[in-house]
């Protein structure tokens, strides 16, 4: 009987091919719209990057001018320096979130209230968020109200959003405003998940919560802080939201989406725009590769309880306690 040879219903209906057919099928509605979505679009905007392009009219063959037009235009430049408030501004975020994450896993009182309002801001639309804070800056506002309330002149407040030197920092408040309720409840979760016998034995030694929160917190969710900053960082190159909609990048605000949206629409220069998104691009995967390796030469990737350099200055001490007790004996 094993020798048989199998017709091709018994082939057809036999376990492995109607495995293989029911993976295929499950697979192929989500590929289609994966191909028609994403890799067909990137790749036509992979080529409109070589070509003189506007949105009707012929498109001519420029090669690699647009790419050298992008490290030749100083907006461009100018906008990559603004990047770097939003970068501050990730880290901030980060860290605000992990404080709240910290105190709201020891169990205070209110903590359902303060855990949704927390992430209430995250579920607002992004462009909502920033029209609340345009006219949450704006002069004679919100803003300049509650600092005249506390009796501070109203000839000595600045103007937030025309401030060359303030204006990047109060936009890159909104996106931390925004954004911190959903990395706390990131944390969060990581932190819950640990296991809540460690908390007791460590009170029992005498454990405070700071204590608790560097020998026992950190250690635990450290895969996830890298994770997050990781992502967070990357995230404020392509930042376009809030200067769009509170100053449509004018005074300096203008981050390097902001920019590429006004090149592709406004001035319909779309094969200059596509170039700009590609190098954009290399410039995320460049800079989420550097993080990946720093993390894991310096944090073992995330995953062990000592950084490398911890564990190479303990070798450090270990091994002169040997050669102090080794010199010891024989004096």
């Amino acid at each position: 009987m094993s020798g048989e040879k199998k017709t091709f219903s018994q082939w057809f209906y036999s376990r492995k091919v109607q495995r293989v057919l029911v993976i295929t099928t499950f697979m192929f509605l989500p590929l289609l719209l994966l191909l028609v979505f994403t890799y067909i679009p990137f790749g036509e905007m992979v080529k409109f990057s070589f070509y003189n392009k506007k949105y009707i009219g012929e498109a001519t063959w420029v090669g690699f001018k647009n790419y050298a037009e992008v490290f030749k235009r100083t907006e461009i430049f100018q906008a990559l320096f603004v990047s770097i408030y939003y970068m501050g501004g990730a880290v901030v975020q980060m860290g605000l979130a992990l404080f709240f994450a910290t105190l709201l896993v020891f169990k205070v009182k209110g903590e359902p209230f303060f855990k949704a309002a927390m992430f209430f801001p995250y579920l607002i639309c992004g462009i909502a968020v920033g029209f609340i804070f345009k006219f949450f800056y704006a002069r004679g506002m919100v803003l300049d109200s509650v600092l005249q309330a506390f009796g501070m002149n109203a000839e000595s407040i600045p103007y937030w959003l025309e401030n060359r030197s303030i204006n990047n920092i109060a936009l890159v408040a909104t996106s931390v405003w925004r954004y911190t309720g959903q990395n706390m409840i990131l944390f969060l979760g990581a932190m819950m998940s640990v296991d809540t016998d460690l908390y007791e034995a460590a009170s029992l030694d005498g454990a405070n919560k700071w204590h608790q929160f560097r020998y026992i917190i950190m250690p635990s969710i450290k895969s996830i802080i890298v994770l997050n900053l990781i992502l967070s960082i990357s995230g404020s190159l392509s930042a376009f939201e809030p200067p769009y909609v509170i100053t449509n990048g004018t005074m300096g605000t203008g981050t390097y989406f902001v920019i590429m949206n006004r090149l592709a629409h406004e001035n319909q220069k779309v094969g200059l725009a596509c170039a700009m998104a590609v190098v954009l691009l290399l410039i995320i995967i460049a800079c989420t590769v550097a993080q990946k390796l720093f993390f894991k030469y310096v944090f073992n990737d995330g995953s062990a309880d000592e950084s490398k350099e911890a564990v190479r200055r303990r070798k450090k001490e270990e091994k002169a306690k040997r050669a102090a007790a080794k010199g010891g004996r024989s004096a």
